[in-house]
């Protein structure tokens, strides 16, 4: 028999098309949760599911939030294959929240989920044969052709006979052939560490800019700890006032093999050292980049989120930049690129997005979209990940006594190919530590 969870349960799913016909661009599946306990309810417990019929065995779907009351970057999207498949439901799309969608109050709802999803390759999607889908339903009601769950147990909804959403149907897969990652922990004991080098990084020590003449790149001073339980990475930029006093780090992947898809890491920015006088002009960053083959090369690629705790490059106080190139010369300089900037302190923890796909480059910090950057300035070619925290000067800090600046960077993700949300990038790195998985790599050679 199906599985029902009548009207008495903790919730209420409303439903309507925003796209009716029996073939569409996309299906768009617009939902209202509503809390009908007595009592709050934590949207971050809540799953609810959508079922369609595939329109071919070996067809990958996207999900996307078009807007959302709660913040389309806590609202997430995964697919899953059914255990037992139906004539009309073989896939479902679950709908979940992070935490920063907050919580219900009895009676609430969320307001409008304005979602979506469509073929990888874009052709047209056959929606009359999808077992949630309803043609007529041209404004919200409620639908219990759709399921819902507060954490393993079923409050809404009829699934597809022999699908219990708590039962035993596979669990949420990215689109089969799709997504190919490189996830990074950092779970390592030193610089020196052999996995380093077999999981593909480098620990710089080769001379050479960025950063003030004469300055070196310091391997010691890139070390690893563990707070809390969690694996860190830490890049320690000393000096004394000298470039020859000055110690700079820089970690990145010896391939540059990562082109379109979904950047991100979550990164420490510091606004004072740990010891010494404050006030260098301090660069601490997370980047991807190639290699500039000629001046002013026209498959030159670069995308930059780069911290300046106390200015320089003419600015005088705390600035983030994000900046997409397209090219430059060195000498003379002559830059060629597009960039987006807040001045404000940055200091601490903060989760870096990057998405680039075939129109679109966008910049994203803790999960608000802080730039977007035009299709001139897309990739030509396969690039590095690298994180580096450098002086630009000497000029803001002119005390021969010795400083010291921290970078900490907890992770680092990258899904080829695959624009994720910020919310679907969280549920991504939650998945992965829940499994207890500190590094993957799927990303193939380019």
């Amino acid at each position: 028999m199906p599985s029902t969870a009548g009207a008495a349960g903790a919730l209420t799913v409303q439903y309507k098309t925003g796209a009716s016909g029996a073939t569409a661009d996309q299906s768009e599946p617009w939902l209202k949760v509503i809390n009908s306990a007595n009592s709050s309810l934590q949207l971050s417990q809540v799953k609810v599911r959508y079922y369609f019929k595939a329109d071919s065995a070996d067809t990958t779907y996207r999900f996307a939030c078009s807007w959302a009351v709660k913040g389309c970057a806590n609202v997430t999207g995964i697919f899953g294959t059914l255990a037992h498949p139906t004539a009309t439901a073989d896939r479902y799309l679950e709908v979940g929240f992070t935490s920063g969608a907050g919580s219900l109050a009895p009676g609430a709802d969320t307001g409008d989920l304005q979602l979506r999803f469509y073929q990888s390759n874009w052709q047209s999607v056959k929606q009359s044969d999808d077992y949630s889908f309803g043609a007529a339903q041209n404004s919200y009601g409620d639908w219990n052709k759709v399921t819902a769950q507060v954490g393993s147990s079923l409050e809404w909804g009829t699934a597809p006979e022999g699908n219990d959403p708590g039962g035993p149907t596979d669990p949420p897969t990215d689109p089969p052939g799709e997504g190919a990652t490189l996830f990074e922990d950092f779970n390592y004991t030193s610089h020196s560490d052999a996995k380093l080098s077999e999981h593909g990084w480098n620990v710089r020590s080769n001379s050479g800019g960025p950063g003030v003449p004469g300055a070196t790149w310091s391997p010691q001073n890139v070390t690893f700890s563990t707070e809390s339980g969690n694996s860190l990475m830490n890049l320690e930029t000393s000096s004394s006032g000298t470039g020859e006093s000055t110690k700079q780090t820089e970690v990145l992947t010896k391939s540059m093999k990562f082109k379109n898809g979904t950047y991100a890491a979550r990164v420490k920015f510091s606004d004072a050292p740990k010891s010494g006088p404050d006030g260098d002009h301090l660069v601490q960053t997370f980047f991807t980049i190639n290699d500039l083959k000629a001046p002013m090369a026209d498959d030159y690629s670069e995308y930059d989120f780069e911290y300046l705790p106390n200015g320089g490059w003419g600015e005088s106080g705390n600035i983030l930049y994000t900046t997409s190139w397209e090219t430059y010369n060195p000498d003379p300089w002559q830059a060629v690129n597009q960039h987006t900037q807040s001045r404000q302190s940055f200091t601490g923890w903060h989760d870096l997005v990057l998405t680039i796909d075939n129109s679109t480059i966008k910049y994203y910090v803790d999960g608000q979209l802080f730039g977007t950057h035009d299709a001139t300035y897309l990739p030509e070619r396969g690039m590095s990940i690298n994180f580096n925290q450098w002086l630009i000067d000497l000029n803001g800090q002119t005390s021969t006594t010795a400083r010291a600046y921290d970078e900490g960077v907890d992770y680092v993700l990258h899904v080829k190919d695959q624009v994720l949300t910020p919310a679907q990038v969280a549920a991504r790195i939650n998945t992965y530590r829940q499994a207890g998985t500190t590094f993957e790599d799927t990303v193939p050679a380019s």
